[in-house]
């Protein structure tokens, strides 16, 4: 397949002319990809496209040299699971045992504690509550101790060149030459194999859309600035959509026999559907109510729910608000968005 964003002849030959008609390299020279281009032969088409969107040729140079492929991040990317998994579902309360255990509930209290006043601050600005924040920091970095050492340029370059999903990664590694020519070295641009980085693991196109500062020094700094890592938690979370005192989710009782089979919903989702069909149909709290699902901490009547059993009849049930999608927004998987959930509940009980 030939990528989308292929110059035009004027713009392939001023890159050249700019960057050089640089060797093949013997590593890369004996790779292509898929579709039979090599590495630097598709390198040249990623600078002119950089290029052509404005960033610096001694950025480009830079965040560019020595770049090979890493067979390791082609590796890491291929093990991820794909559409065609078992219909079985691991159990939720193994997942929530590991996740959110008391050193993770413990560190989230800690920082809590050492920011509440910035804390309290986001959440005035931006109406997502701090110990949603936290939880978010805890399950990404641990709370900023992990978050990769990967070479994002190298990494991302990699998964472009190879072509799996060439649109998205050739996107984000423009983006990423972009927040580069806003003075960051490439020694700092460090991450996952994907590309996700800093204390968030923002993408790079995530960065430039969302990443705040919030201490008005004028950066964005979410790799070691909590008041930037905050508040740019905080944005994502507005922009996705969080409602303003709203939980996002409550324990439900359930009573005997309950037949959650009459509840589910017909709707598809277009977006990580194995995700959302586990979800029922989404009723009002008072709907909910009169169908015998009784939400075990105050909740208007009119708040739409929908109900979410995960480990089946008998285990423990919640009422999830249209916050609980939010977090689903972040990371599109039902134990992540309950990890956090359950885990931002005790940072404040």
């Amino acid at each position: 397949m030939i990528p989308r964003f292929i110059p035009t002849a004027a713009l392939a030959l001023a890159a050249l002319a700019t960057f050089g008609a640089s060797p093949v390299s013997a590593p890369a020279a004996a790779q292509v990809s898929a579709d039979g281009i090599s590495f630097d032969a598709y390198m040249e088409l990623l600078k002119a496209r950089a290029l052509g969107e404005g960033v610096r040729a001694d950025t480009i140079a830079r965040m560019t040299a020595g770049i090979t492929p890493n067979d390791r991040v082609i590796a890491l990317d291929s093990n991820q699971p794909g559409s065609a998994t078992p219909r079985g579902y691991p159990p939720m309360s193994g997942y929530i045992a590991t996740h959110v255990d008391a050193a993770r509930i413990g560190g989230g209290r800690s920082i809590y504690g050492q920011h509440l006043d910035l804390l309290s601050r986001i959440e005035r600005d931006y109406g997502v509550p701090g110990s949603v924040i936290v939880a978010i920091f805890g399950h990404e970095t641990s709370y900023g101790r992990v978050k990769g050492n990967f070479d994002l340029a190298r990494s991302l370059a990699t998964l472009a060149w190879e072509g799996r999903r060439r649109d998205l990664f050739a996107g984000e590694f423009i983006a990423l030459l972009k927040i580069a020519d806003k003075g960051y070295d490439r020694s700092q641009l460090i991450g996952s194999y994907a590309g996700a980085f800093g204390n968030p693991q923002f993408l790079p196109s995530v960065y430039l859309r969302l990443a705040t500062d919030g201490d008005g020094d004028g950066r964005a700094d979410i790799f070691d600035n909590r008041a930037d890592t905050f508040a740019s938690i905080a944005n994502y979370f507005r922009d996705a959509g969080w409602r303003q005192g709203q939980p996002w989710g409550v324990r439900a009782s359930v009573p005997a026999g309950f037949d959650v089979a009459r509840y589910r919903t017909a709707l598809v989702s277009p977006v990580c559907p194995r995700v959302h069909e586990r979800l029922s149909r989404w009723m009002t709290v008072a709907e909910w109510r009169a169908a015998g699902i009784v939400a075990q901490r105050p909740l208007a009547d009119d708040v739409m729910v929908s109900f979410f059993q995960p480990d089946g009849p008998g285990a423990p049930a919640w009422l999830v608000t249209g916050n609980y999608r939010v977090i689903l927004e972040y990371n599109c998987s039902s134990y992540y968005a309950m990890s956090v959930g359950l885990l931002a509940d005790e940072i404040v009980n």
